[in-house]
């Protein structure tokens, strides 16, 4: 393992020096509006402008400032301007309703909340409910008078919430040390530089969104916006000479599936947030020859943690395709480790390393992800803690089981979960996406496939289709919808 990236790297002082280097240069532009593209100078004069909407919006200095925002040039000036002032800002996503959104607010001091003009009604009823000043933001005019950018390395550069999953979001508040050690680490992993031009397809408030910009930012890259991903504004990349991008896995099924994936420019393709087939990957390697792929797994709380490199992708192509099924080896900055692994080798994924947001004690990360290291280095995952299904004493871990039902060439999805027996304590239940909703597959053919890879107590005793999985908006499975 090297050594950690050294705690004098700071975000806003990376973003300090782009927008020196790029003063002349566009760095930021909205995808369906190039034409309105930022140089650094223009997006310094728009921080000073975002600076001045905080002062005479009333938001007190070491507060944190709640926005529904989605991805544009704007958006990420006001994230600076927090940053740089001492307002750092949570993005909240305008898709949760007024009750989960005050969830979050619970937890932040300002007294203003920002939004965007599409998110007006949200908006006004959530400030109602929360007894919030709200604010609508649409242009930033320029201001000369723009704040130095400059923080401590224990100052916060925004906060994050956790997608909550099995419950109420959680707060990550991002320090500037860590941001900046983070920017160090996955620019080095996805080739990323000052002649790159980067698009996320990730909303802004998950840290595959607004946590990917802040590293594109910080390195120098051109970031191309477009604020809701659908397959006609992936489409719309292609004349804007983008070479990285960002996607979820179900995005990149939407894009496979309507024949728009592949981008004449582009060189890289990141990937994350949930599991993936491997199928779906081996049809991404082939639709985007020469491309290379990128997964980098982690979570809100710290990432990466561990990199499927390109090289990795190029192996799984030459023929070791079981690489496709893990998450990689750990990155080099991090120590990551299994604790507490039963017989198989499965426990808890957990990690410490410099660039992590929020840790526990000795600055371990307790991901809440099971899985196991083979003896390459390189880490499967199996399931989350709370899902996994104890059946008979025998630990039943729903990843495992999905991946096998889902090589089935009639299954396009499949969930795994435990329902209550007084016999066994859990049943194995799957809920089924048929390729073809008119025709699914019988359960009887099911159960010999699974039992054909599988151990009998791992095959799924109770079935359920349906033409789609509960996902949440960051395409992770919803299971706790399932039962």
């Amino acid at each position: 393992m090297t050594k950690p990236p050294s705690g004098r790297h700071l975000w806003i002082r990376q973003v300090a020096a782009t927008l020196r280097y790029g003063h002349d240069s566009v760095l930021v532009c909205p995808a369906d509006q190039p034409e309105r593209g930022w140089t650094g100078g223009e997006l310094a004069r728009r921080i000073g402008g975002a600076a001045a909407l905080l002062d005479t919006a009333g938001c007190p200095r070491g507060t944190v400032v709640p926005a529904l925002l989605t991805t544009r040039p704007e958006s990420m000036a006001l994230v600076v301007a927090g940053a740089a002032t001492g307002r750092p800002l949570a993005p909240l996503s305008p898709r949760l309703t007024v009750a989960e959104l005050a969830d979050c607010l619970a937890d932040l001091e300002s007294p203003v909340l920002l939004c965007e003009p599409e998110s007006v009604d949200a908006g006004l009823a959530l400030a109602e409910r929360c007894q919030r000043k709200l604010i609508v933001v649409d242009d930033l005019p320029a201001n000369d008078d723009v704040p130095a950018l400059s923080a401590a390395g224990d100052a916060k550069a925004f906060v994050l919430h956790t997608s909550g999953t099995s419950g109420r979001p959680r707060r990550v508040d991002v320090r500037q040390d860590r941001l900046g050690a983070r920017a160090v680490v996955n620019s080095r992993l996805t080739r990323l530089s000052v002649d790159s031009v980067y698009s996320a397809s990730s909303p802004f408030h998950h840290v595959g969104g607004l946590g990917a910009f802040a590293v594109a930012l910080a390195t120098g890259a051109k970031i191309v916006t477009f604020p809701r991903f659908t397959v006609d504004a992936w489409r719309g990349l292609a004349h804007l000479g983008v070479t990285h991008a960002q996607a979820i896995p179900t995005m990149i099924e939407m894009l496979l599936r309507a024949d728009a994936l592949a981008l004449p420019s582009l060189r890289l393709l990141q990937y994350g947030a949930s599991p993936i087939h491997p199928e779906t990957l081996r049809r991404a390697m082939a639709a985007m020859p020469g491309v290379a792929l990128v997964n980098l797994f982690g979570q809100t709380e710290g990432a990466p943690l561990t990199c499927l490199s390109p090289e990795d992708h190029q192996r799984a192509a030459a023929g070791d395709e079981e690489l496709l099924r893990s998450v990689g080896t750990p990155v080099d900055e991090v120590e990551l480790t299994i604790h507490e692994p039963d017989e198989t080798g499965v426990g808890e994924v957990v990690a410490r390393g410099e660039h992590l947001f929020l840790t526990g004690d000795e600055g371990w990360l307790h991901t809440g992800d099971l899985g196991r290291i083979d003896e390459r280095g390189y880490v499967y995952l199996v399931g989350r803690k709370g899902d996994m299904i104890i059946r008979g004493g025998e630990n039943v871990y729903p990843l495992e089981v999905e991946h096998t039902l889902a090589r089935h060439d009639a299954v396009r999805e499949a969930a795994v979960v435990g329902v209550p027996d007084e016999r066994v304590g859990e049943l194995v239940k799957a809920f089924i996406v048929p390729c073809d909703p008119s025709s699914p597959p019988d359960p009887a053919e099911l159960r010999a496939f699974a039992r054909a890879t599988l151990a009998g107590f791992k095959v799924p005793e109770r079935w359920e289709f349906l033409p789609s999985l509960p996902r949440n908006p960051n395409g992770k499975v919803l299971r706790r919808n399932l039962i």
